[in-house]
């Protein structure tokens, strides 16, 4: 069975799947598209050409005719889990008689954390969805019926990211929704804050912002304009204790109903765009409530089109296994050559290139095709060496990033915890660990933790050959490793936009695909 599946709306997605197995997720942002796009038909194009057959099913994510999430639904729409969460058609695609499948969008999150995972399915599981409008627990039973157990917090992830918006003069209260960027940011920030309970004056801001009952958009911020936190500020100390008493609140809020009512001992799947922030994902790992959690590389939207696939496929199959891989996105397009007269290209030396790092340089890397999910996973990624602090400088300026951002690293699964400790292994960059060297200063965040990703030589042989040389001349096999992207947009993909961000922002050279190509000088 080909089951192709469309995910509308922000971080617009199509995949593929086929008889268990993940074909592709193409996710609309990336090449170079806007940040959060909707689904293009330039992702459509490139999925179509990746198929050599017609597909069984099409499966369309439920979605909503407007921009809230409580606007009138499309297809299945947003909410729900139950039989009327799902819905199953004929239709025609191309001329050929097909099955139509819808179910919500809040199913999508469930079943792609739980398709993803590789736990057994003949057990039960919890899951958590909490994204900017979705915050709620469910238990999913040994067949895979998903019952709904209690909406925690309406709006969680935009109530998270309302914090920023208070304190940042920049956030008009003509806006319509809260800004997607702000979370990150947010998590960022709230490293910065001392570790003490919230003041007086903390606490009633978050409860104002948790207490609210309707949809979350720029105008709040007019009824919060007598708070002391209104527009002082997002790198003021005081917005910055906020940032972390919000963080707080609002996981505590949820890790008390998991600790009086889920009770099991039943592993954890996380789904959702809360699932990205790596230190709430730390602390239910080590809450000692679930023998195992599990998120997906994309929990956010850009999985939605994914979980909708093996919401399919467990509705006619009644098996939601998959066999997928990080690395399923589109192909490096190499649609222009490097001038030889202002390059030098010669074939892919990781030697060659380790020495280059060390030396101080920075890299373009494009290997292969790009990882799924809005993290860079070493196919799509800006690396350098990790060890002073005028190299994350010199990143966030390449990135046009604020220089409160930090940098991650990417190191070898089998040496992770001699520097890092408490989150190894994380193929995925998706939880918080502590740094145990002084050395890696490029990558320690202020409050000395660092998102590290873990690379398995299977699974990134050449991710992992690099990190190797590296280690073999400097002692750690550690690279500093961000987004190989334009400010606002998905990843790079193609050669001419390569050498054009380059040029523009000064790399020091590039690996593309099996060739390493320097500037002349």
């Amino acid at each position: 069975m080909l089951i192709l599946s469309l995910k509308e709306g922000h971080d617009g997605a199509v995949a593929a799947i086929e008889d268990g197995k993940l074909l592709f997720s193409l996710e609309a942002e990336k090449d170079s598209f806007l940040r959060y796009s909707n689904l293009t038909a330039e992702a459509f194009a490139v999925a179509a050409d990746r198929l050599d057959k017609q597909p069984d099913v099409i499966a369309m994510s439920g979605w909503i005719k407007g921009t809230q999430a409580t606007d009138q639904p499309s297809r299945a729409g947003y909410f729900g889990v139950g039989e009327s969460a799902i819905s199953d058609e004929a239709g025609r695609f191309f001329g050929k008689n097909v099955r139509v499948f819808s179910s919500t969008h809040e199913r999508s999150h469930i079943m792609t954390s739980y398709g993803m995972s590789a736990f057994r399915r003949d057990q039960p599981f919890y899951s958590l969805v909490w994204e900017g409008n979705i915050g709620s627990f469910y238990r999913m039973d040994e067949r895979g019926k998903v019952t709904h157990l209690k909406e925690v917090l309406n709006y969680p992830g935009n109530k998270y990211s309302y914090g920023f918006a208070l304190a940042d003069p920049k956030f008009s209260p003509h806006q319509e929704f809260v800004r997607f960027q702000d979370a990150g940011k947010q998590m960022a920030l709230a490293g910065f804050a001392e570790n003490r309970p919230a003041t007086r004056a903390e606490r009633e801001v978050i409860d104002f912002i948790l207490g609210q009952k309707e949809v979350i958009t720029g105008s709040l911020k007019d009824r919060m304009m007598d708070s002391p936190f209104h527009n002082i500020g997002v790198e003021s100390d005081t917005y910055k204790s906020l940032a972390a008493r919000l963080s707080n609140a609002i996981f505590d809020r949820f890790h008390a109903y998991a600790q009086q009512h889920l009770t099991e001992g039943l592993p954890l799947l996380i789904s959702g765009g809360c699932g990205l922030n790596c230190e709430w994902n730390r602390r239910w790992r080590e809450c000692g409530l679930f023998p195992a959690v599990f998120v997906p590389p994309c929990p956010n939207d850009s999985g939605s089109a994914i979980g909708t696939a093996i919401d399919a496929q467990h509705f006619y199959t009644g098996s939601a296994d998959l066999d997928w891989d990080v690395y399923t996105g589109g192909e490096f397009v190499e649609d222009v050559e490097f001038d030889p007269q202002r390059y030098t290209v010669r074939p892919l030396s990781h030697g060659e290139v380790a020495r280059y790092l060390r030396d101080g340089n920075i890299i373009g890397w494009a290997r292969g095709r790009w990882e799924i999910g809005p993290r860079a996973l070493g196919n799509r990624s800006i690396l350098a060496a990790p060890f002073t602090e005028e190299t994350t400088v010199r990143l966030n300026k390449i990135k046009q990033r604020e220089s409160y951002r930090p940098i991650a690293p990417i190191c070898l699964e089998r040496d992770a915890g001699r520097w890092f400790g408490g989150g190894v292994p994380d193929p995925y960059m998706l939880y918080f660990s502590q740094v145990e060297s002084g050395e890696l200063r490029a990558v320690t965040h202020v409050d000395g933790t660092a998102r590290t990703q873990t690379i398995d030589p299977t699974a990134n042989p050449g991710m992992a050959g690099l990190l190797t040389a590296f280690g073999e001349l400097t002692g750690f096999s550690v690279l500093c490793n961000t987004s190989l992207n334009y400010s606002g947009r998905g990843f790079i993909n193609r050669t001419s936009d390569l050498i054009a961000y380059g040029e523009l922002h000064g790399l020091d050279g590039y690996v593309v695909n099996d060739a390493f190509i320097t500037p002349r000088n």
